[in-house]
């Protein structure tokens, strides 16, 4: 089980929102530099970096330099999402050097542009599915789809998808555990490798989701459980490694 820690970009500030909610925001941090060091510091394996301004519709070059600073000084992979839409997008930031490129609005929106860009750059490319009630929002989550979850991880499985984040949005920054079942499911249905994201709350959680890995359940993003300190990445790890 690989733990990955996410650091959450918006006007270049490390923040953390609750369930996707833009109104509801808290600044960890001025400096996503100094955070994602400390993260590397600590152990992480990879780092998680959304640019939440994408997400939700919005330029802000500030978290692309961020994004750069990361890169340049972290020697660790980087998973990168957020407002990534077109297949200049992808292209940039492969030349940036992220090592998997999170897509979400688009597996919904273009399929057609999906395996395409699955075509030129395989592997790098994961899909973000991102569900409310076990419906797929889209467009940062300020919209929610009738597309169920399920359904499309297995389309984007057909397409030559290998690796799905999956979210529980209700969950999301409420640290109210994880939603196994729904994350089973998602992993059953599609044969992919996934990633747990949303509600971790404990090291139980992860002990948990360690049960679902003979289901390609192969690892998890943390973000505000510690960043509220209620446990430390070190023993996150830990618990991971057993």
């Amino acid at each position: 089980m690989i733990i990955i820690p996410a650091i959450d970009l918006r006007g270049g500030r490390c923040v953390r929102l609750t369930q996707g909610r833009a109104s509801d925001e808290t600044v960890y941090s001025e400096n996503p530099l100094k955070v994602a060091r400390e993260w590397y510091e600590a152990g992480a394996e990879m780092l998680h970096i959304v640019n939440l301004d994408g997400a939700l519709g919005s330029a802000d070059r500030n978290n692309l330099k961020a994004l750069e600073q990361i890169l340049y000084e972290i020697n660790i992979p980087i998973q990168f999402g957020g407002g990534v839409r077109t297949f200049d997008d992808v292209r940039q930031l492969d030349e940036l050097g992220a090592t998997r490129i999170v897509l979400g609005t688009t597996a919904i929106e273009n399929p057609v542009l999906l395996e395409h860009i699955v075509g030129e750059f395989g592997s790098t490319i994961v899909v973000g599915i991102d569900a409310r009630a076990g419906k797929v929002a889209v467009r940062g989550w300020e919209k929610t789809s009738s597309i169920d979850a399920v359904e499309l991880a297995q389309r984007v499985a057909d397409i030559g998808v290998e690796r799905i984040v999956y979210t529980d949005i209700e969950r999301d920054g409420m640290m109210t555990g994880v939603n196994l079942d729904a994350t089973r499911d998602i992993a059953e249905a599609s044969g992919l490798k996934v990633t747990a994201s949303g509600g971790v709350s404990s090291l139980d959680d992860i002990y948990a989701l360690k049960d679902l890995e003979p289901f390609g359940v192969d690892s998890v993003i943390i973000g505000k459980a510690l960043y509220e300190g209620l446990f430390m990445l070190e023993d996150a790890l830990d618990v991971a490694d057993e």
